[in-house]
């Protein structure tokens, strides 16, 4: 029987050095080895300007958008509506007033789709099926797109790019959607919310409505209200890896 010695700092420093090369260890990090980066919507904006954007999810009803119209008003906030289309047939005289009343109707698919179970043809049909029924509304076709249930992959980034579309997710969530209370509401927006954050809400649903007005009051304290398309850089700027987009210097 031999016995062999193992010289483990020798093996240990082995393995280190091709973890290194391989890509998986950066700056003491562990980060996965990728050939290409992952593609990554906007989430927020890096900036020095006290402002963020109030974005809404439109696919159920619009009972409400009167009531949101008036509260945006008061505030002084142009927000980003991001409306599924068949929302848009459904309610073109709500779609109208938005568009009418200096807010952004974006595009959040056709039919509330998933996204990552389509093709890339399909995937276009359904973003430019979206695109024409809000510009035959407003008479402007959106730039800004925002899949339902927040999905994405490479196809998807790539292909808004190849077409001239910003993808837009949110940094904030209200989770306004859920069974959480008003106060819970207004807790998570006003405690998270940072310069250069999206924050998502959604239309039609049961508190939203009556606690926008405390969430606009208290942060209109330190924040300028911008619309989304503004806020964000159009060109020459790099997004990290958290989805916040950088200007190139």
């Amino acid at each position: 029987m031999k016995f062999y010695v193992v010289n483990i700092r020798l093996i240990l420093s082995v393995i280190l050095l091709s973890a290194l090369a391989a890509g998986f260890i950066v700056s003491g990090r562990y980060i996965a080895a990728s050939s290409s980066p992952k593609e990554i919507p906007v989430y927020c904006v890096d900036t020095e300007k006290n402002e963020i954007s109030i974005t809404f999810d439109c696919a159920w009803s619009a009972d409400d958008i009167d009531s949101v119209i008036e509260t945006l008003a008061k505030y002084n906030c142009p927000a980003t509506f991001f409306a599924v289309g068949d929302w848009v047939e459904k309610y073109p005289d709500a779609v109208k007033k938005l568009s009418e009343n200096g807010h952004t109707v974006a595009n959040h698919s056709y039919s509330h789709a998933h996204f990552n179970n389509l093709t890339a043809q399909q995937m276009l049909s359904d973003m430019d099926k979206c695109d024409s029924l809000i510009e035959s509304v407003t008479g402007k076709r959106p730039v800004l797109f925002r899949a339902p249930y927040g999905e994405y992959n490479d196809t998807l980034i790539r292909q808004c790019g190849n077409t001239g579309r910003f993808y837009i997710q949110w940094s904030v969530d209200s989770l306004d959607w859920t069974d959480i209370s008003a106060d819970e509401i207004y807790n998570r927006v006003v405690q998270k919310t940072k310069p250069g954050d999206i924050i998502l809400f959604h239309n039609g649903t049961k508190y939203t409505k009556d606690v926008l007005p405390r969430i606009l009051e208290k942060l209109s304290e330190n924040y300028t209200f911008t619309l989304t398309e503004n806020m964000i850089y159009k060109d020459n700027y790099t997004i990290d890896h958290t989805g916040r987009q950088h200007k190139n210097k």
